[in-house]
């Protein structure tokens, strides 16, 4: 409440000066106006006075980055991109406007313009672990998973204590089949509990033909989970394939899958690559087919 009356103060400030001058506004007070409503959070406001600030000073480098943030927290980001990108053919270092237009460019999907912001920003400022974490990421999307691994490698200190880094390492050494992934995975989930993050552990574990600790993790990945829905549908089924394959003589597998086929899952596709499996023991293929032969009937 006292943030709100001084900005309020502020303004009312600024408007008396000004009209017991006589005098109009400058760009500062037209600047200080608009920051105060961006303040509370009246973004069209904000955006009016800092329209006006820009206008009577084209060189108020501060109004054009205020707008693009305006711009960016009312989701019109194509336009907060021309912002702060208009601030860089002026000042190409600005490492403000480049930390902006880069997370930006994100969110609109340009990312390989995202790509040559960061590489810039990170070459004036190198020791900012939240970029690097952030090229690393957008590297990761471009498919550029060694250059995105090499990015990481440089915050080795602040990935110890940064769980995002930590995961999206685990990550990018998965994308190269590196054996290493199975142990950075492993170490984030000692700190950190997330199914959906146990359940990619696991798939990883079971395309090794670890077998035994795939299923214990596709389990505690259950046990972590809602009871029903999609996800829950989705770890069982990895559940009964890997008991289908690691336990062929058993029919535990067989009951699984039938168990969730009653109670909804018809992914026709998902069962018939079971089929195709020359791990799996012909009396299980057996019983599968019958379970696709079944869906294939029902209405």
């Amino acid at each position: 409440m006292k943030k709100v009356l001084q900005f309020l103060f502020l303004i009312f400030t600024v408007f008396v000066i000004c009209k017991c001058s006589g005098l109009a506004a400058s760009a500062e007070e037209y600047y200080t106006i608009g920051m105060a409503y961006f303040e509370l959070g009246k973004y069209e406001e904000a955006e009016n006075w800092l329209n006006r600030a820009r206008s009577a000073d084209r060189t108020m480098t501060a109004s054009q980055y205020n707008l693009g943030r305006l711009a960016f927290e009312m989701q019109r980001y194509e336009e907060a991109a021309d912002y702060f990108e208009e601030i860089l053919k002026k000042d190409p270092d600005n490492i403000l406007a480049l930390k902006a237009a880069a997370y930006t460019r994100i969110k609109t999907g340009n990312i390989d313009i995202a790509d040559r912001h960061y590489k810039r920003l990170l070459e004036l400022v190198p020791e900012s672990a939240d970029d690097g974490y952030n090229h690393a990421l957008v590297l990761f999307a471009m498919g550029r998973f060694s250059d995105s691994e090499e990015v990481l490698e440089r915050y080795e200190l602040q990935m110890l204590g940064n769980s995002e880094m930590q995961l999206l390492y685990a990550r990018v050494l998965n994308a190269q089949n590196k054996a290493e992934a199975l142990d950075s995975y492993a170490s984030w989930l000692i700190n950190n509990k997330d199914a959906k993050v146990r359940n990619e552990y696991a798939q990883i574990l079971e395309s090794g033909e670890y077998y035994a600790r795939a299923l214990a993790e596709y389990r505690l990945a259950l046990s972590e989970t809602a009871a029903s829905g999609s996800f829950s549908t989705e770890i069982r089924f990895n559940i009964a394939r890997v008991l289908l394959i690691a336990e062929s003589e058993s029919g535990e597998g067989i009951t699984v899958l039938q168990a969730i086929v009653n109670e909804g899952f018809n992914d026709l596709s998902a069962i018939e690559e079971l089929l195709a499996d020359e791990r799996i023991s012909p009396v299980n293929k057996d019983s599968i087919r019958i379970i696709a032969s079944n869906l294939k009937t029902d209405p």
